[in-house]
């Protein structure tokens, strides 16, 4: 049965605590992306039972509810008419987000706004290097043609001239001009300087010097460095917004680009790039003993938290070691560890997808799965094991053994060479990570255990929760002899009679803000006298809510939506008893629900039943009020 994508805007609106909780809306081509101000107002277990919704989780500040391709349009379309909201856009949904965050994340954050967008040149000049590295150990002549010579130039542009990708998307994050960016990264490895990689064949003093204001400045050019190109691009965004905001227009468009350059050139090669050089070292170091400390304890505890980094939208942050490490060592050590975190959490996600008899919860499994093995593991963290929680320990295990294991394959090479475990690249893990391997024997190994020990963890440890039972609902209120008859709702379409005996009261009276302003359409509440909801009109029922709490109905094109009682979706059906299906034709009079006014009260609710014409606005003539 195809999804009612109203019905499912409307009770993702319900358990997100009201319009003034939301701060902003967007979706991507599988979620709803949205900003709350408090995240302690949403039912986060009622919206994961929505049907529609496949998943939930919150990243960078925003909750994120996966829908699905093709599909999450289409509810964005019902949600912005629901909410009243206007669409927002992606990237305003992350400023909106990012201004929600504590300081600390917006600066582990920012690693991985710079080195995201430059994956692309990173991974495709990796799986080239890896496959150009690999073809001479099976045809050793191949490594002495212009083939292999040309290829290798392909391979290695990229990590050659990494510092200058770096400062074209670090000048986009800090809000520089990134063409001045990319002067400052370009100079950090101008030819004119001595190479960063062969600086060490000089001898003490024989590397040349500048002497600037007596200050003696060494030619050597920073290839293999991430870190100062950052600082450095900051230095040059921060200088250039001030001098735009103090430079007169009329001299601003040299005078700016002059100073910026010339001021960020002096400081990063007096003060930026030796300091930061050697901090950068310093941090590889540190990266290269953790992984290896204490026969490898370091590299399990990496492989166990991994995930949490992910579940924090923090695992970029990463790619500044990965980045350093291709570009000092040529390998980088870190990608086996962050491939046996990814693969263990799709053993965990995969166990659950072959023990679980929820169609919902296979259907959501099984493709999320698939994603973890290619190294996106965010539909099965979210979608499945941080939801379950058991699975997502079982995979912190398996990442942690497949780890410890990862940091034992270092070996050597036919010349007697010390070889570490790594890869050629950084940004894939998983399957896709094959290529770029420098062991590959060793690499499907990892996996193996990774996944295996996850995926063996998680079937003993994880059951399926059986559904909750709901108790029988309560006698409802004896009927009143006679449905009402009196007119609330009338258009040019017809009318709609009173649905249940009681009290008329104006929208703008309902106890409820979205009601009563209208958002969800026009109509009246009802205080009601009894626990019975007769049908308005001779018509049919489009859909009758799984709580039982709420009904719609369709007639000559009005769309009727009664629903009893405010937040009485939290109930989960206790006190509703519904006497009629999705489908089914009704007459008027007839019994549609049943519901105890004293449970509602009791639970802190207000029974007022509402009835609106959810598409007012598309018919005319429309009145409310009884008659």
């Amino acid at each position: 049965m195809a999804l009612d994508y109203r019905k499912c805007a409307e009770e993702i609106y319900s358990h997100l605590g009201g319009r003034d909780n939301i701060i902003s809306a967007a979706h991507c081509a599988t979620r709803l992306r949205l900003v709350i101000a408090d995240n302690s107002k949403i039912d986060k277990e009622a919206l994961e039972n929505v049907e529609g919704v496949k998943g939930m989780f919150d990243s960078n500040g925003q909750l994120q509810l996966i829908i699905g391709t093709g599909t999450v349009n289409k509810v964005y379309d019902e949600f912005l008419a629901v909410t009243g909201m206007t669409a927002a856009t992606k990237d305003e949904v992350k400023q909106a987000a990012a201004s929600k965050m504590p300081l600390w994340k917006k600066i582990l954050k920012t690693p991985g706004d710079v080195f995201v967008p430059i994956l692309p040149a990173i991974v495709a000049s990796g799986l080239m290097m890896g496959i150009v590295e690999a073809i001479p150990k099976f045809a050793p002549a191949f490594g002495q043609t212009d083939w292999f010579s040309f290829l290798d130039l392909v391979a290695n542009t990229a990590f050659a001239l990494l510092p200058v990708l770096v400062a074209i998307s670090a000048a986009r994050v800090f809000g520089g001009n990134i063409f001045l960016g990319a002067v400052i990264g370009l100079m950090m490895v101008h030819p004119a300087l001595i190479n960063a990689w062969t600086v060490g064949n000089y001898a003490a003093g024989e590397i040349p010097t500048w002497s600037i204001f007596f200050y003696p400045i060494q030619q050597v050019g920073y290839q293999g460095h991430v870190i100062p190109v950052l600082l450095a691009v900051l230095l040059m965004s921060t200088i250039e917004k001030w001098l735009h905001k103090h430079v007169p227009e009329m001299i601003d468009l040299f005078v700016t680009p002059l100073v910026t350059v010339v001021c960020t050139a002096y400081l990063t090669f007096t003060v930026i790039g030796p300091v930061f050089s050697v901090f950068e070292n310093w941090v590889l170091a540190g990266a290269q003993a953790l992984i290896t400390i204490g026969f490898g304890f370091g590299a399990a505890v990496m492989g166990a938290i991994y995930p949490f980094t992910v579940v924090m939208g923090l695992h970029h942050m990463y790619n500044v070691i990965e980045a350093g490490m291709i570009s000092s060592t040529g390998v980088n050590t870190w990608m086996p560890i962050a491939t046996a975190a990814n693969i263990a959490q799709f053993g965990a996600c995969l166990a659950v997808a072959l023990k679980c008899k929820s169609q919902k919860t296979k259907s959501v499994a099984l493709p999320s799965s698939l994603s973890a093995s290619l190294g996106i593991t965010e539909p099965a963290i979210f979608g499945i094991n941080f939801r379950f929680m058991k699975p997502f320990i079982a995979g912190m295990i398996g990442g942690a053994v497949g780890s410890l294991f990862a940091s034992w394959m270092t070996g050597t090479d036919m010349n007697g060479n010390v070889v570490k475990f790594g890869a050629t690249t950084y940004g894939v893990t998983g399957i896709p990570g094959i290529p770029a391997i420098n062991n590959i024997p060793m690499y499907l190994l990892l996996m193996l255990i990774s996944a295996g020990v996850a995926f063996v963890i998680t079937w003993f440890i994880w059951n399926e929760d059986e559904p909750k039972k709901q108790t029988a609902p309560s006698a409802p209120a004896k009927a009143e002899s006679k449905a009402p008859t009196a007119s609330v709702i009338r258009c040019a379409a017809g009318e709609l009679i009173q649905p249940t005996n009681g009290k008329v009261i104006a929208r703008e009276a309902i106890p409820d803000a979205t009601f009563a302003d209208g958002i969800l359409g026009d109509g009246v509440g009802i205080e009601p006298s009894e626990g019975i909801v007769y049908a308005p009109f001779d018509g049919e029922v489009t859909s009758v809510f799984d709580t039982k709490h709420a009904i719609t109905l369709e007639k000559n094109g009005m769309e009727v939506l009664i629903h009893v009682g405010v937040n009485t979706v939290n109930m989960n059906g206790e006190g509703f008893e519904a006497f009629v299906k999705e489908g089914d034709t009704v007459k008027a009079g007839q019994k549609l629900l049943a519901f105890d006014s004293a449970k509602i009260k009791a639970a802190g609710y207000s029974d007022c039943v509402v009835v609106l014409l959810t598409n007012a606005e598309e018919l005319e003539k429309v009145e409310c009020g009884i008659k």
